[in-house]
């Protein structure tokens, strides 16, 4: 969830928030149903599940323009099926939204659950959480982990799973008096359930929210991008979206899983501009796919703000950017809309441009990629790096060719069908949408867009298989409800 100032921090919140878990603890049956897919939000979770064909999604938020919704449903999406079951279950967590979770095949599989926020329905109040919540797949319940030692309150975290222990990384909080971004590193034994606060040698990525986190094959770890804030005065703060990267290294010889080095890394092939909201889906074989993203540019009393359905293709062994494009006919790829300040210079917050979207089919996929070194000095411009493409095939998807612009004298585009298609399908323009891989099938569920000053919630649902012979609408439910908020500054996560 964004870290917009929502009004002042009371106890009423807090009430609110202990009294729904004891509401919770209350429930000693489990309700199954299946139901239409789940309503509009943003800011949930969406995992695979490890053994079996479902997709999870928990949590999130929506506002109607009047009244702010936070949830705690726990939804299972049936893959063979195409069937979406609400599960009910025995001492969930709150509501939240801006959380993490991860799913592990241990004890016949399990969902953990760390940090996020809530927010009272006129929005007036928030509040961050620090708990940490395991969902027992076998037995169909939730189990709150109180261990003491682990990170303090926040959302915009990054959490993996890997050597056995989940890690989590960097996030924010704010109160209205103050707002703090983080980059410290905690690890949580899955083996005895205690918390260590981790300090790798080497120079930390600076704080921020809203990184990508990815756990590679080889034990390291991989932060890339992320937002964060800092105040110039009393009155106004400066956002900056980072493009960094960073591998976090687990020492040689070391058993304890608790040693670790940060080394910044330069990352290669194709550039393209600065962007905070994407999301992130790891595949087999070391490799990573991101989607979206919004990149503003302040002016005057308005914000252009840049929005991207640009799927691209991360190497994890190479540490190398491809762009990977679909084919059909769609709307170019990016798209500007204009966001009003208020009188304090405040600005709505991030979302993509058009409602967008298609049902139609693609027939194949290509990686498309360039020469071009990315930016990796965490400094970024607006404008965006022309991708040129060249037909490939990454092992994992094979995609037909992408908008093709025109190749500047260092670039060379590869392939007929490359000058062909100049609009190609892809789902619309967003921001913080969920992003999953399972079983060679990449599915994209909702995000955030924005019309105006409005701001748009989105539930459609994409997949795009292996094969990718042909590219699904799983759930077309485009037609989008406006989300006016009001006017204030936000981060993304």
């Amino acid at each position: 969830m964004s870290g917009c100032e929502r009004g002042g921090l009371g106890d009423d919140i807090e009430k609110i928030v202990l009294e729904i878990e004891k509401e919770e603890k209350k429930r000693n049956t489990v309700v199954e149903c299946i139901v239409p897919p789940p309503s509009r939000r943003a800011n949930f979770s969406l995992t695979p599940h490890k053994d079996k064909d479902e997709l999870i999604l928990f949590g999130g938020e929506y506002f109607n323009g009047q009244k702010e919704y936070v949830y705690n449903d726990l939804f299972f999406y049936n893959i063979p099926r195409n069937q979406w079951l609400l599960l009910k279950a025995p001492g969930g967590p709150p509501p939240r939204c801006g959380h993490q979770a991860v799913t592990l095949s241990a004890n016949k599989g399990q969902l953990w659950v760390f940090g996020g926020e809530y927010s009272s329905p006129s929005q007036s109040q928030f509040y961050h959480y620090r708990d940490l919540w395991v969902y027992h797949f076998a037995d169909k319940k939730w189990e709150k982990i109180t261990t003491a030692g682990g990170p303090s309150a926040r959302s915009g975290h990054r959490m993996v799973c890997i050597k056995k222990q989940l890690l989590v990384f960097g996030g924010f909080h704010d109160n209205l008096r103050n707002y703090k971004y983080f980059n410290d590193l905690y690890a949580f034994d899955l083996a005895n359930y205690k918390w260590t606060r981790l300090e790798p040698k080497g120079t930390p990525p600076c704080p921020r929210s809203g990184c990508l986190m990815v756990a590679l094959q080889d034990g390291r770890v991989l932060i890339h991008g992320g937002y964060s804030k800092t105040k110039l005065n009393k009155d106004s703060d400066q956002g900056t979206i980072h493009m960094d990267m960073f591998l976090l290294t687990p020492e040689k010889n070391d058993e304890t899983g608790t040693k670790w080095k940060w080394v910044s890394v330069k990352h290669t092939g194709v550039g393209f501009s600065a962007r905070c909201g994407m999301s992130v889906a790891v595949a087999p074989g070391n490799r990573a796919y991101t989607f979206g993203g919004v990149f503003d540019v302040e002016q005057e009393e308005d914000l252009a703000g840049e929005f991207f359905n640009e799927l691209h293709h991360l190497d994890l062994d190479k540490i190398m950017w491809r762009n990977v494009a679909l084919s059909g006919k769609r709307e170019p790829g990016k798209s500007k809309k204009r966001r009003r300040k208020d009188e304090e210079g405040n600005v709505e917050g991030d979302g993509s441009a058009d409602e967008g979207g298609s049902n139609q089919n693609i027939t194949d996929m290509d990686v498309t990629t360039e020469d071009q070194v990315a930016d990796d000095d965490g400094t970024s411009k607006p404008t965006v790096v022309p991708s040129t493409t060249i037909l490939s095939d990454d092992g994992v998807f094979k995609v037909t060719q992408g908008p093709t612009p025109q190749p500047s004298s260092s670039q060379e585009v590869v392939g007929s069908e490359a000058a062909k298609n100049q609009h190609l399908f892809a789902p619309s323009p967003r921001m913080n949408c969920g992003l999953v891989i399972k079983d060679g099938v990449l599915y994209l569920y909702g995000g955030l867009i924005e019309d105006g000053d409005k701001q748009l919630t989105l539930s459609d649902f994409y997949s795009l298989n292996e094969d990718a012979e042909d590219e699904d609408t799983v759930d077309d439910n485009h037609t989008c409800e406006d989300k006016k908020k009001e006017e204030s500054p936000m981060e993304t996560e």
